[in-house]
């Protein structure tokens, strides 16, 4: 059995899958990382710790669903205490020092990185690439929805869409983006790409891609229901991880995309 260890096991992705890997075959869980206290039960023998040392060294994989500071914390590890087990790290809002601390760190250890372990965000990422170049006139505006509760934006699924569609027409995202307008801002430019947030409710996650040009457009849509789509997915990445060479992966390598 593949033993995980999972950091932020009291958010709500982290308590999903500690129920998932209850019934799961051929993955155990063996450790979790904990800041204060742990509502939710887990195995007699699971390991409950706020060392992250001591979690990585109880494990096999580790999966990653918390803040920026407990990555960079469990990047750390890897880079400057030579502790070396694969990584899937689903954690969006990195400052920039951190995302180069991941990079480091995925030279030493396998690392899968992905901004939303959905299976159906990874096809939509190949859908929004190849509607930006082949629709090269068509304005691009993306809009993603979330829970009251969630603290970044926008989210890092919009974020990745955006740079899957920038990518496309060999934009960079961070001159064309756009995700505020107010007041007298004037006509859209012809490379902006429009990223827009909504926050409300108890919306698990959607997100929509617009393609829009003079009498027609087009809108891929997708919408998270349960956010098991998002527990489960990682868990089928981390068997997939297991054994890979140091690099830093990406979902659509897990799915042969």
């Amino acid at each position: 059995m593949i033993k995980v260890g999972i950091v932020g096991s009291t958010g709500r992705v982290g308590t999903l899958l500690i129920d998932d890997l209850k019934n799961d075959k051929e993955a155990v869980l063996a450790a979790v990382h904990v800041f204060d206290k742990l509502e939710k039960s887990v195995p007699e023998n699971t390991v409950v710790t706020n060392d992250m040392k001591e979690l990585m060294q109880s494990v096999d994989v580790v999966i990653d669903f918390s803040a920026p500071a407990a990555t960079e914390e469990l990047l750390t590890q890897v880079v400057e205490h030579g502790i070396r087990k694969p990584l899937v790290i689903a954690t969006t809002g990195f400052s920039k020092h951190q995302q180069n601390l991941l990079v480091e760190a995925s030279k030493l250890v396998p690392i899968l990185y992905s901004t939303n372990m959905s299976l159906g965000v990874a096809v939509l990422n190949k859908l929004v690439a190849l509607a930006s170049k082949t629709l090269a006139d068509f304005d691009i505006e993306i809009v993603e929805q979330h829970h009251r509760y969630k603290v970044d934006s926008p989210s890092g699924t919009a974020l990745t869409l955006a740079e899957h569609a920038a990518r496309a027409r060999d934009l960079d995202l961070d001159k064309v983006r756009v995700s505020g307008r107010d007041g007298d801002i004037g006509a859209r430019t012809k490379d902006e790409i429009g990223v827009m947030s909504l926050r409300g409710g108890d919306i698990v996650g959607r997100h929509t891609v617009g393609l829009y040009n003079d009498g027609e457009f087009i809108e891929l849509h997708h919408t998270a229901t349960a956010r098991n789509t998002f527990s489960r997915g990682a868990i089928k990445v981390a068997k997939w991880l297991i054994g890979k060479e140091p690099n830093l992966y990406s979902i659509n390598d897990a799915l042969g995309l």
